[in-house]
């Protein structure tokens, strides 16, 4: 495991894990939070491959 030291919201470290969908790359780290699990799996499926842009754009247009 690697772990990078962060300062996360509280408001995010809050919210059930199984309704947050994670990204990382060398520049960033992204999380998107939905309002139910088939959502976030949904959206996880749906954007495998994809660059953050994509995902970003993605979430915005069908969530």
């Amino acid at each position: 495991m690697i772990c990078i030291k962060a300062e996360i919201p509280q408001e995010i470290c809050d919210i059930d894990d199984e309704l947050k969908a994670i990204y990382h790359s060398r520049g960033s780290f992204c999380v998107w939070v939905f309002s139910t699990r088939v959502e976030r799996n949904r959206f996880v499926e749906e954007t495998v491959g994809m660059s953050k842009d994509q995902r970003q754009n993605h979430f915005d247009t069908f969530f």
